[in-house]
């Protein structure tokens, strides 16, 4: 078996939001009560205030806890000197991979500012993880796919699977065509009826297993993978699987392991 693994999630607080448990106690806690074996987060004062700052938060976090947190470095394309800071980091131990959130910096994913960050990603062999919405100015599904096309050498997760039910289907169709696109599939819209259509159409090896936590209580996230209509191998390569294909030797040796 695949271990089980969480590829979009945050500690933190942040001001739109109440976030109930913000820190990564809690989550380690619950992570470890319903068989979450890592989670890859990234600091939501990274994401919305200081990405310099917020990832080094988010370190620490990953140095506490080395087997099950991992980073997603946030990653500012306002910022000239982004792409020389985020290479210091990228060598720090913990880290999976480069975070995009266009849609917080007002910065859309085929703006040419993100281009260096992106060449960063494929000189450094991390996939990168961004923020999708459909219909967003920012992050539409079909914005991030020229992005994936623009750059086949680096793994794009889209985050949210495109968060919004009417973008789903499109998304899974993108991702099918897209050799280098995945789906992401944290929210509180997705349900396991989508999951599984996104799966018959996208295959399951483009598919992985998110939660949003701590926007978002892991629980329901991880129940509706294990209670969708999948096959077990289906099943396995999107709880972690697929995860451990991109991520490899960023990962725990016990989570590179698989049966």
């Amino acid at each position: 078996m695949s271990p089980v693994i969480d590829a979009h999630g945050h500690v933190g607080a942040w001001a739109d939001f109440f976030v109930p448990e913000p820190d990564a106690d809690w989550l380690l806690a619950t992570n470890a009560a319903i068989g979450i074996d890592a989670v890859g987060v990234s600091h939501l004062v990274a994401v919305g205030r200081d990405t310099v700052a917020g990832n080094e938060l988010a370190l620490a976090e990953a140095q506490r806890h080395p087997d099950r947190i991992g980073v997603w470095l946030v990653a500012d394309p306002h910022r000239r000197d982004a792409a020389a800071v985020l290479r210091d980091q990228l060598d720090r131990p913990g880290v999976w991979g480069l975070k995009l959130h266009p849609d917080t910096h007002l910065c859309a994913a085929t703006d040419p500012r993100y281009e260096p960050l992106l060449e960063l990603a494929a000189a450094a062999g991390v996939p990168v993880l961004s923020h999708g919405q459909t219909h967003s100015p920012y992050s539409d599904p079909g914005d991030l796919a020229e992005l994936a096309r623009r750059h086949l050498d680096v793994p794009l997760l889209l985050g949210h699977a495109g968060l919004w039910p009417e973008g789903f289907d499109r998304a899974a169709r993108l991702a099918a065509e897209r050799p280098n696109l995945y789906l992401e599939i944290c929210g509180s819209r997705l349900t396991t009826r989508w999951l599984e259509r996104m799966v018959a159409t996208a295959g399951a090896d483009r598919v992985l297993f998110g939660t949003d936590a701590c926007f978002l209580d892991p629980r329901p996230g991880l129940g509706k993978v294990r209670l969708a209509r999948l096959s077990e191998a289906d099943r396995s390569l999107v709880l972690g699987g697929n995860a451990v294909r991109l991520l490899g030797p960023r990962l725990p040796t016990a989570l590179q392991e698989t049966s």
